[in-house]
């Protein structure tokens, strides 16, 4: 049905009703007695006027929108929209009348005004409802019948049922658009929220049967598809106990987004996302002091080393956002550096964007690109970071994540660098590895660094970031793909994670907080256990763990341990301004270290000699520069 015939069709049901309504308020005011003298001579005036007063209120109706709704959404503000209309129509009625000289019951005034709202009101939600049993006739077999047969083939029609968790606002305007989109084969049977005071009632019809605790029962009992969290102002602990309920189901489950991250705030069913694994870390997000970031960085020349990688490519994005003059991406990966140009130029267009193609191991080009750009700000993200890869690559780490390091800490020391900032990790604690000990090495030379340099160096450590290049839930993901197996390294071993973005963040935060030497570290809250998560990331994935997707427990690898740390005991853990942030007390340097840095060049130049050593000869050497550094002949430690 087009437009203009809709409104043709309402506009003849409103003309009869208008028409019927006076002579139905003159028979409820004459209680139906229609020889009566009085009614009749009535009635003669309602007919000689009813042309007018059927014109004045369609033209009210239609100046005050009536015509304009789209009613099959039709809410509380279009039935306040009704009784406007019907006093303001009614008002302007009793006006024409006093002017042409004709008067009626004052009763009748009012009778006709209740007759008026009704009559509109149930025209519209006729108009709907025979829409939207159109629309399930339509859905289901095409049948027509009685009210039985409809309500029968309207529940037959769907082929998701839907249980939301969270009777609020956000979860009320969910089970409306369901309500308004049958052509969309889905409904909400039940509704669970934890405040006790809405237990039993109902959404648009919808029951709110039970709290939290129930999921599991009401799915059985509901024969419930799917799951919706509709709570966008949650916190992440809050969300993660919530999943460990819905996990107990067969329910595929998805979530609202923050409100932060809804356009107006507008609930959608296409804003619904799946849950993912980072739903279930059962922490916040990291928030940031964004007026102090904007001061160190509005304004300046940012360089990134590593900036196509994982971390550097987010942090090359949020510094976007804080409106840098001149933002700098050292990287050695020409793919990535390529396609992520593009991705910034698009993304920030006034920003200048300068791609280098570089490794951080070239001391002439590191020197000469310093020169060439002055940066006041630099994050150093470059790393060679897979463990089992650097534990059959020794020398490549030392060469990339030691001496790389320092070429970089000499330019910005050299050309007067404001702040340096070096991303390291929780493997660079009592180090098992050759990658935690080269890392632990840099965090040393910036800690000397800093301790006689008019540029600020700061580390920024922290554990497993979920969705980096090579990260375990990547690999979890193709596996689940592949139809498994999911292989896990040890029951037992245990990580700490975030995400992409908060661990940006971090990075981000420190350099605003780093006075020179620090080791900052995140809340990262509890360590997961990686068999839960990849059992979590199976069951998000609609399988079921050791059932349609095996887990296979292969050995821990060379060099990893079954629980990381993130500090040393003896640096201590030191409150900063952010509630989420700490700081770790700066600790001396090894001896063998101190006498390599005591001449220049001396470091680099043993370095390079190393390079030609066997692996047993470098690992040796490691051990020398880091006291700490232990493994076991298998290459495994455990604390």
């Amino acid at each position: 049905m087009t437009k203009r015939t809709k409104i043709a069709l309402l506009l003849v049901l409103d003309v009869a009703a208008i028409s019927l309504v006076y002579i139905a308020a003159l028979l409820l005011r004459f209680e139906f007695a229609a020889s009566n003298p009085q009614f009749q001579g009535y009635l003669a005036v309602c007919l000689d006027s009813l042309v007018w007063l059927v014109a004045i209120k369609i033209g009210v109706f239609a100046g005050m929108g009536l015509y304009n709704s789209l009613w099959k959404y039709a809410s509380m503000d279009e039935l306040v929209r009704i009784v406007v209309s019907a006093f303001v129509a009614n008002a302007f009625a009793v006006a024409f009348l006093t002017i042409a000289g004709h008067s009626l019951p004052r009763s009748v005034y009012f009778i006709a005004l209740v007759l008026d709202m009704a009559a509109i009101g149930m025209i519209r939600l006729s108009y709907r409802w025979a829409r939207n049993r159109y629309s399930y006739q339509r859905l289901g077999n095409g049948k027509r019948g009685g009210l039985a047969d409809y309500i029968k083939s309207r529940n037959s029609a769907y082929n998701k049922r839907i249980m939301v968790m969270g009777a609020g606002d956000a979860g009320a305007a969910l089970i409306k658009e369901v309500r308004q989109h049958p052509d969309q084969r889905q409904q909400v049977v039940v509704a669970v929220d934890d405040d006790k005071e809405k237990l039993n009632q109902r959404i648009y019809g919808v029951r709110i049967a039970g709290s939290r605790t129930d999921i599991p029962r009401l799915a059985k009992k509901y024969d419930v598809d799917e799951i919706v969290i509709t709570m966008p102002s949650v916190s992440q602990s809050r969300v993660r106990e919530i999943l460990e309920e819905c996990n107990k189901t067969q329910c595929k489950v998805k979530i609202l987004p923050a409100y932060i991250d809804l356009i107006n705030e507008k609930v959608s069913i296409k804003a619904l996302r799946d849950i993912q694994i980072e739903d279930l870390l059962g922490r916040d997000s990291v928030q940031v002091d964004m007026e102090e970031i904007c001061s160190y960085l509005e304004d300046k020349v940012v360089l990134v080393t590593g900036g196509a990688g994982s971390i550097g490519s987010e942090l090359c994005r949020q510094i976007g956002r804080y409106q840098p003059r001149r933002l700098i991406c050292i990287d050695f990966n020409e793919n990535a550096i390529h396609e992520f140009s593009a991705e910034i130029a698009a993304r920030y267009p006034e920003i200048e964007f300068v791609p280098i193609l570089a490794s951080v191991r070239d001391v002439a080009r590191m020197r000469a690109t310093f020169k060439q750009y002055k940066p006041q700000v630099v994050f150093h993200a470059a790393a060679h970071k897979h463990v089992p890869l650097m534990e059959s690559n020794p020398r490549e780490a030392i060469i990339n994540n030691v001496l790389g390091t320092k070429i970089v800490m000499d330019a910005a020391e050299e050309h007067l660098v404001e702040k340096f900032v070096m991303i390291s990790t929780d493997k660079a604690v009592n180090p098992t590895n050759v990658m935690g000990a080269t890392k632990r090495i840099g965090e040393m030379l910036l800690q000397e660094r800093s301790k006689k340099s008019f540029t600020c160096f700061a580390t920024v450590r922290f554990g497993n970031v979920l969705g980096s290049n090579g990260s375990v839930i990547p690999t979890f993901r193709r596996q689940i793909a592949a139809g498994g197996p999911v292989t896990v390294t040890h029951q037992d071993i245990c990580r700490y994670f975030m995400t992409i973005p908060e661990a940006v963040q971090l990075v981000i935060q420190a350099g605003a907080m780093a006075a020179g030497g620090e080791i900052f570290v995140l809340d990262m809250g509890e360590p997961v256990k990686i068999l839960d998560l990849a059992e979590k990331l199976i069951l998000l994935s609609g399988f079921e763990p050791y059932e349609d997707i095996k887990i296979e427990i292969t050995g821990l690898r060379p060099g990893e341990k079954l629980f990381e740390e993130l500090l040393l005991s003896e640096e201590g853990l030191q409150n900063t301004a952010h509630h989420k942030i700490f700081v770790g007390h700066p600790t001396p340097a090894s001896d063998r270290l101190l006498e390599l840095l005591t001449e220049p060049g001396k470091l680099e130049a043993t370095i390079r000699g190393i390079s030609a050593l066997p692996d047993r000869q470098v690992r040796t050497w490691l051990r020398e520069m880091v006291p700490n550094y232990m493994t076991t002949p298998n290459g495994h430690y455990e604390i």
